[in-house]
């Protein structure tokens, strides 16, 4: 793929960075393992409508292709940044980068969609360990003076790789294969592992608790029961074991509520939540997230299997929205500074969910430019205002010492919002016995853009109701939280 001035730029300056202790070899280690996770993320979107043409499985199939790596992901991202303060986060990453790279051979190399589904769940294990543990490995590695710089690069460079991944996870499944995009993985990760071997010292909290085991296991069961019985529901319908294992989950995720709330060291500071600002926060990100997730998983398979795009061209139909979110976003925290959070948190969704309706209205054209462009543009400068007003507004809600699980809650309720989305998508997906193909995944696709943007509408009003009238802080750079592409 030929590089642009900006790709230039960024690897430049990762491979160039005068931080002190192989500084340069830290931050390009880190910003390629964090990519290994935000690429599979958004490219391997791409190939689900090829693997199921390959493998079959229905709808069903092709959501756990996703949300098998969602939901390990979702569930034990906080557990994993908590081993690596335990354990270090240099042992951790490696242990994550080796984890995910051997799981993304089995998923090229899977001879059926089983196989598939469960190495995706092994990566969504390796990156719940690989991604927390590469922000900590360079929050240790910099002194204060020169950490922001190298977040801001680490993020940055994060941001481009999202925005690549559609493009060359489209590329690649058209000009080789779909099993390419996961095993492109393999030389990423040595890098990686080599870069942080060579550059980064060990290093671990000074009073790291004990691992919250309990709730991560309940946790985890309790998404696995809620995803699959959604999953399920629109081909088994709402009786039996689909209702079974919704109310499991249900009663799995009391109990993690419950051991929460009385454990020494929890995963998630109930506490948090008796601020309005930090609870509407995080309520804005599930319902505006799952209706952006919900809308992109959608998006590919109505290019490729109803106005017959070509995966790279539907990949590359993603990059106005990246770009959009790319230049928005850094502009969106000086913005929020002169007009106030609450109008951001409020006015961005309600953009993102002008732009889904529009996306619903021009379905039926097969020209991008008339059918796609218009409503992904305003879903961009919908999400690019309110990304960053939202970040602020999460950490800003809670005391210093708090930032790092308010932000890795915030993470965590944006990746659960897509694995929620994800599964829900199969009851738009499922069309009657004979019906075409195409013709389901167009009807459902609109139907699910209308739903979208009524998510994505009551994300709004939470942001009019809840959010900050003005600046807590200055504009500072922030730790970062997530980006919608991730």
């Amino acid at each position: 793929m030929t590089q642009t001035p900006c790709d230039r730029g960024v690897l430049a300056a990762v491979v160039a960075y005068p931080g002190a202790g192989g500084g340069g070899l830290v931050l390009a280690g880190t910003v390629l393992g964090s990519s290994l996770a935000f690429i599979d993320g958004s490219a391997v979107n791409l190939t689900i409508p090829v693997i199921q043409q390959q493998l079959g499985g229905g709808a069903a199939g092709a959501q756990w292709v996703m949300n098998a790596y969602l939901l390990f992901l979702s569930a034990l991202v906080l557990v994993g940044g908590a081993a690596g303060d335990r354990y270090g986060r240099k042992r951790v990453f490696v242990a994550g980068a080796i984890l995910f790279t051997a799981a993304s051979v089995c998923c090229g190399l899977s001879p059926n969609l089983t196989l598939l589904i469960a190495a995706r769940a092994i990566q969504g294990i390796g990156a719940a360990l690989l991604v927390p543990a590469s922000l900590a490995i360079l929050g240790a590695s910099f002194d204060k003076q020169a950490r922001g710089r190298a977040v801001g690069i680490w993020a940055g460079a994060g941001g481009l790789t999202s925005a690549l991944g559609p493009v060359l996870g489209g590329w690649l499944t058209d000009a080789v294969s779909w099993r390419a995009v996961f095993l492109i993985n393999v030389p990423l990760a040595a890098l990686a592992v080599g870069f942080i071997l060579m550059g980064a010292k060990e290093s671990k909290a000074d009073k790291a608790g004990p691992l919250d085991w309990r709730g991560a296991l309940t946790v985890t069961l309790g998404l696995a029961a809620v995803t699959w019985g959604l999953t399920e529901a629109p081909e088994r319908g709402l009786t039996g074991l689909p209702v079974a294992a919704l109310v499991f989950g249900v009663l799995a995720l009391a109990v993690f509520l419950r051991i929460e709330q009385t454990i020494a060291s929890p995963m998630v500071p109930l506490q948090l939540f008796r601020s309005i600002t930090f609870s509407g926060a995080n309520g804005l990100t599930l319902l505006l997230y799952a209706a952006f997730s919900g809308a992109l998983f959608l998006l590919p398979f109505e290019l490729i299997g109803v106005h017959g795009y070509p995966a790279a061209s539907a990949g590359a139909a993603l990059l106005p929205l990246s770009a959009g979110l790319a230049v928005l976003s850094p502009l969106a925290g000086g913005f929020s500074a002169k007009v106030g959070p609450r109008v951001m948190l409020g006015g961005g969704p309600l953009l993102v969910a002008t732009g889904f309706v529009l996306l619903a209205l021009l379905a039926d054209q097969s020209s991008y430019w008339a059918g796609v462009f218009p409503g992904l543009a305003i879903v961009a400068v919908g999400m690019g205002l309110a990304v960053a007003p939202l970040t602020d507004a999460v950490l800003g809600s809670v005391e210093d010492a708090h930032e790092g699980a308010a932000a890795g809650i915030n993470n965590a309720v944006a990746r659960v919002a897509g694995l929620l989305a994800v599964a829900l998508v199969g009851f738009v997906l499922v069309g009657p016995p004979g019906a075409p193909a195409a013709g389901v995944i167009a009807s459902g696709y609109r139907t699910a853009m209308i739903a979208a943007a009524a998510l994505a509408g009551l994300a709004g009003v939470i942001g009019f109701l809840t959010g900050p009238a003005r600046q807590v802080t200055a504009p500072t750079p922030r730790k970062r939280s997530i980006s919608p592409d991730e």
